[in-house]
């Protein structure tokens, strides 16, 4: 496997030091297939838009290489900078992955966003926002070339309303947080249409933190806009799971794994099948 890493930079969103961005490519063996494409995935932490989890992100990359697919971790921008840089950040990413497909041996036409919490925000920014001129001025790239062909979204903050996660949103829009047409755009299950991309998506029903209204809100918009959609919704656990086992949970005992531990088994099925 390849390990690399790669700035990141968006200078119109006013952020001077770059993003980061980390790659973990699988080989390709002449004893298997030296020529496969393989799925990609760009990986988004969450973090409240204050800090990116550790958690969730090197750990979920090793998994998604190991099951093939070309991961790609994304240390981007947070509080004290605002929206838009996060999402330029994300798009530039998702670019730079599909820009450089041969060289890393992507399949071009199955590259996912994957997000976690704030950074499942971030992600599914990336899924209804991918095609807004408005956004793409910041960026200086075509949609065809920022598109995710899959959303993974893991317990994420959808919504800006009632059931939203306010450190994230107030994380996000700074002094901007009553401007009612910003809060809209970012209210993301009003944002889902038709293009939006197929999607998995999974949360714990107590979770105390992000509420799981939000997954039900982004399930229920993809339903009606007749995106294709996997969703899970398990009875009980505590919010920032991740791979819900003993790699990411400290305290915990080999072998010890939450229900929800299937979700990355669940998703590396879901990739595959498009």
């Amino acid at each position: 496997m390849r390990f690399f890493s790669k700035e990141i930079k968006v200078e119109a969103v006013g952020v001077k030091e770059p993003a980061l961005l980390w790659g973990y490519i699988p080989d390709n063996s002449g004893e298997i297939d030296k020529n496969r494409k393989h799925p990609a995935v760009l990986i988004l932490p969450g973090g409240g838009y204050e800090f990116t989890s550790e958690r969730e992100g090197e750990a979920v990359a090793l998994r998604f290489a190991a099951e093939g697919i070309c991961a790609f971790v994304l240390k981007y921008h947070v509080a004290p900078a605002r929206f838009p840089a996060a999402l330029c950040e994300a798009l530039t990413a998702m670019a730079f992955i599909r820009e450089n497909s041969e060289e890393y041996q992507v399949d071009s036409e199955n590259i996912s966003v994957c997000g976690f919490s704030a950074g499942g925000h971030l992600a599914a920014s990336v899924g209804v926002h991918w095609n807004k001129e408005s956004v793409l001025k910041y960026i200086g790239k075509k949609a065809a070339t920022v598109r995710p062909d899959n959303l993974v979204l893991c317990y994420p903050v959808i919504t800006s309303g009632e059931y939203t996660h306010e450190g994230s949103m107030k994380s996000l829009l700074g002094d901007k947080r009553m401007d009612e047409e910003l809060v809209l755009f970012n209210d993301l299950d009003k944002q889902v249409a038709a293009d939006t991309p197929r999607t998995f998506i999974w949360h714990t029903w107590d979770d105390t933190v992000v509420p799981v209204e939000n997954t039900l809100f982004f399930a229920t918009a993809l339903a009606k806009s007749k995106v294709e959609t996997e969703a899970h919704i398990y009875p009980s656990g505590f919010h920032g799971l991740s791979l819900g086992n003993s790699v990411v949970n400290g305290g915990w005992k080999y072998g010890e794994e939450h229900p929800s531990s299937e979700w990355l088994e669940k998703a590396v099925r879901f990739i595959y099948s498009k």
